[in-house]
């Protein structure tokens, strides 16, 4: 027993410094916009919207020591010309990973802007083109005394002797680095609950250098996104919600496809309900395209207040070991309603 937990804790060891190069995600990214793409700084019906976000990953596995991702945004708009708006926001992130503490915290200041291409005052059916860009600070850390080796492991009394020689020459414990992000996306409006939208992302667009080690070089990968989605509506109170995500970062990729229903009584005091199922495809360069997880998400929005709950069920070649348990995660958002004089019309993400 001592021998497979042994072995289970270097796996992971090894993910977490093969992984470095790899942003952390949401499965609720569409509550998650400047973490997503730049270009949706601003794409909310409201004066200013402000974001948090919580993902818990593997703790069916790794217990106190699982993947845990922290996010918080907020955004605010101003009207410019005709239609027109410039928006700024800021987005902080943190993740931390393992028993080894290796962490990634970035902070990004964005800004956007919104050129209307078409539309009226008195009907829903504008249609907005937004170019995004941000700029930020990032930082990866690790406790490398909290790793365990091969070498450290005693054949004769078979167990493990922490504080043993490990056989590594370790680099520095942390890292800081600039980094930039641009982002495009249009979105056209046809009826209240009638729209679509399309986006593209480059995020690290610099690949700034994360080496631990002095005079070596390891470029954090560019990660390109694409999505695609928008809202159907069946009659007043009920439409879907169906969307994809393609996420392209050095030899990895990821695409999630699925859906959200959306219910909503249309009263004064509106108040919506959503539920859906999503589809993460995975690939990288040993492994060929395969079934990751399914998400089950819900989502309750109250006036101002959207509240948002998801939960990954594994079903990869590692739901052996996490019993099918991947991931859970939470959204909160807030969003200031404006002067109707000044209503920006916005999709449903």
């Amino acid at each position: 027993m001592r021998f497979i937990k042994f072995i289970t804790c270097c796996f992971f060891a090894l993910f977490f410094l093969k992984a470095e190069a790899q942003d952390p995600r949401f499965s609720q990214f569409y509550a998650a916009p400047l973490h997503t793409n730049p270009a949706m700084t601003g794409v909310f019906p409201g004066q200013f919207r402000i974001v948090g976000n919580y993902r818990n990953q593997w703790s069916s596995i790794l217990g106190g020591s699982a993947f845990n991702t922290y996010a918080a945004s907020f955004e605010g708009r101003n009207r410019v010309f005709r239609g027109d708006y410039i928006a700024y926001g800021l987005d902080f992130l943190r993740d931390d990973a393992g028993d080894s503490r290796f962490n990634r915290t970035k902070a990004d200041i964005g800004i956007s802007y919104l050129k209307k291409l078409g539309g009226s005052p008195y009907a829903t059916n504008d249609q907005y083109l937004v170019l995004g860009v941000q700029a930020g600070m990032g930082q990866n850390g690790i406790d490398w005394s909290r790793l365990s080796f091969s070498t450290q492991f005693d054949n004769v009394n078979e167990q493990y002797v922490p504080g043993s020689a490990t056989g590594e020459n370790f680099g520095n414990d942390s890292r800081i680095y600039t980094d930039f992000n641009v982002g495009l996306l249009y979105y056209a409006l046809f009826g209240e609950n009638t729209s679509i939208y399309g986006g593209f992302a480059m995020h690290h667009i610099n690949q700034p250098d994360i080496s631990f080690y002095d005079g070596s070089t390891d470029p954090l990968y560019t990660r390109i996104t694409g999505q695609l989605g928008g809202e159907i509506g069946f009659n007043d109170n009920f439409s879907i919600l169906p969307a994809v995500l393609v996420l392209v970062q050095g030899p990895s990729f990821e695409n999630v496809i699925g859906a959200n229903f959306r219910y909503t009584n249309r009263d004064m005091n509106e108040v919506a309900i959503r539920a859906g199922a999503w589809f993460r495809m995975v690939k990288n360069n040993e492994s060929p395209i395969g079934s990751e997880a399914m998400i089950f998400t819900t989502m309750l929005e109250m006036e101002r207040f959207l509240l948002g709950l998801s939960y990954d069920v594994n079903v990869s070649s590692l739901s052996d070991a996490t019993n099918s348990r991947g991931a859970f995660e939470i959204s909160v958002a807030y969003i200031h309603p404006e002067e109707s004089r000044y209503r920006v019309k916005c999709p449903k993400f």
